[in-house]
């Protein structure tokens, strides 16, 4: 054999027996024979202590359970007590005065108890804001009114304030046919969550409330990020998962390996007048970790006379080969983060790692180069996306920018807000007649007087869209804005554009103008609803004229309304 072909196959085996994994194998060789015997003493207890920890799980469990179900029966109770009240009062109206009195203080775990009507909408509550909310699209709902019977319902996000919720709802007609009212209270998943308190923070136990389609409902404290989440979209679960929501047992019990190779028993009880189920997986692995420790430390102990006599070796290898790496991998990562001006040169590395800190610094340097350039022609994009190049004011999408920047800022300060829509008076005809290069020249005309005008009022101009302009006039009031309107139709027909089939032979400028309060009942689309509504105004009236139509609010429901 070849002396070359030697030294390959001991090159390939060098990389394969790296110094840590020579080491270790040296090791294992050492105290094997006694881990082996210690690890067989220990494997008894390890058993008992998972056999401990299922028995005292499964009897937490069993009492979670029934907490859970006398919180529901409790909740079940009062729906049926309501329900038997408003049954034998008024058909047609419910009775709202006894409302309070149905839900007890006791039952801090129901939220809110309301009336729905049979138009599907809240007709009493003990929330007042929740009166008047559509019920209609809900399926516990639809579902309650065609079996005439109790339903709850599987996880909610609450429409009043988007909190996770579950809801219970009971036909009055299940006591008074003649009744199309339906109880519903609205039960916190908080409280659901507190009942199971007892199974929170234990090593390798999961415990947890789904509902029929595996969302988690309520989890201990230590798992709580889970509920809202559906359990059957974690893939080493999603089998056994399944299988238990479609069980139609009330209880079960099976073992199952999961996808990661871990073996798991799940077990599950339902909870009694629900579609609900608690379910408990147990990682046995997890749970023996004390016993297994205790084998692996037996390792340990039984391998420190190997750990010190290869500890030189480990130090050396350590200081000489791995904390460099470790630096050079802190580097790239804080370099991923965003900081460009780290560099490996200067980070005290070996001799043996300068070339590979030089070509790092050489890569980062132009990382860096390009990053700056990205970001600059960004910036330049996200103008040029905001500008209309013809008439050199911002374009639709500036404005609208602006607009809601402004409305914002309105609202804050408690100041008015105007705006006015500008269209070109037969700009068609006025392109017909001298073409649309002087068509586009007229607009940029009025372009540049708009960019004036809107300097020296401190407003806000822009190009809406083809011959139609707008002028945004912050902490401006009506009357102001009309000055202003009436400025911007003078100025334009000042410039003297000639336009032959114009009636005032020369380009002008219909003008809208509409201002408001900000607040929550109008929005800045009512704004420009009411400007363009002004402008179809000054049109009616006549072209290169300025009209008013200002926001108004109704008294009886607070809805927004045109008003001239």
């Amino acid at each position: 054999m070849s002396g070359s072909s030697i030294k390959r196959k001991r090159s390939g085996l060098d990389k394969l027996l790296g110094i840590r994994a020579r080491l270790a194998l040296l090791a294992l060789i050492l105290v094997a024979p006694l881990m082996l015997e210690r690890a067989r003493s220990l494997e008894e207890a390890r058993n008992k202590q998972i056999a401990l920890a299922y028995s005292e799980f499964a009897h937490l469990a069993q009492h979670s359970a029934d907490s859970q179900h006398e919180a529901i029966a409790s909740v079940e109770t009062v729906l049926k007590s309501a329900a038997h009240i408003q049954a034998s009062r008024s058909v047609a109206n419910p009775s709202c005065d006894t409302l309070s009195a149905s839900l007890p203080v006791s039952l801090p775990w129901i939220r809110n108890l309301m009336i729905v009507g049979n138009d599907g909408r809240i007709k009493c509550a003990t929330l007042d804001t929740l009166v008047g909310l559509d019920l209609n699209d809900r399926t516990y709902f639809k579902r309650a009114r065609l079996a005439r019977d109790l339903i709850f319902s599987d996880f909610l996000l609450s429409k009043y304030n988007n909190d996770p919720i579950v809801i219970a709802a009971y036909p009055v007609s299940a006591v008074n046919p003649g009744s199309n009212l339906v109880i519903v209270a609205s039960v916190n998943l908080d409280w659901m969550s507190k009942i199971m308190s007892d199974l929170s923070g234990r090593r390798g136990i999961l415990a947890i409330l789904v509902d029929s389609a595996g969302t988690v409902m309520a989890a201990p404290t230590d798992l709580a990020r889970m509920v809202g989440r559906p359990l059957t979209g974690v893939p080493v679960l999603t089998e056994a998962v399944t299988r238990a929501i479609n069980s139609d047992q009330q209880n079960g019990l099976f073992s199952f390996p999961s996808s990661d190779g871990v073996k798991r028993t799940l077990s599950f009880s339902r909870i009694p007048g629900t579609e609900s189920r608690l379910i408990l997986i147990v990682d046995e692995a997890m749970v023996a970790a004390d016993i297994n420790h205790e084998i692996r430390n037996a390792y340990l102990q039984l391998g420190l006379v190997c750990v010190f006599v290869l500890l030189g070796a480990l130090a050396a290898a350590e200081i000489l080969i791995i904390r460099p790496i470790h630096k050079l991998v802190a580097i790239a990562r804080r370099f991923g983060e965003g900081n460009l001006s780290v560099r490996a040169v200067d980070s005290r590395l070996p001799a043996e790692f300068a070339p590979l800190a030089r070509a790092f610094d050489a890569m980062a340097s132009q990382l860096s180069e390009r990053e700056l350039e990205l970001i600059a022609s960004n910036n330049r994009l996200t103008v040029m996306a905001s500008i209309d190049m013809l008439s050199g004011l911002a374009n639709r999408r500036g404005f609208q920018s602006r607009l809601d920047f402004e409305w914002m800022k309105a609202q804050q300060c408690h100041s008015r807000l105007s705006l006015m829509m500008i269209d070109v008076d037969h700009f068609k005809l006025f392109n017909d007649t001298y073409g649309h290069p002087e068509g586009d020249a007229c607009l940029s005309q009025i372009g540049e007087t708009l960019a004036g005008l809107a300097a020296a009022t401190s407003g806000f101009a822009a190009r809406y869209g083809g011959e139609e302009f707008c002028l945004l006039l912050p902490d401006t009031g009506t009357s102001r804005a009309l000055e202003v309107g009436e400025m911007v139709r003078a100025a334009v027909q000042n410039l003297a554009i000639p336009h032959a089939t114009s009636s005032h032979l020369a380009v002008t400028v219909s003008v809208g103008v509409a201002g408001v309060k900000p607040s929550d009942a109008v929005n800045p689309g009512d704004l420009l609803e009411a400007a363009d509504a002004s402008l179809y105004v000054a049109k009616r009236n006549g072209r290169n004229t300025v009209a008013e139509h200002g926001l108004g609010q109704t008294a009886e429901n607070g809805s927004v309304a045109l008003a001239s």
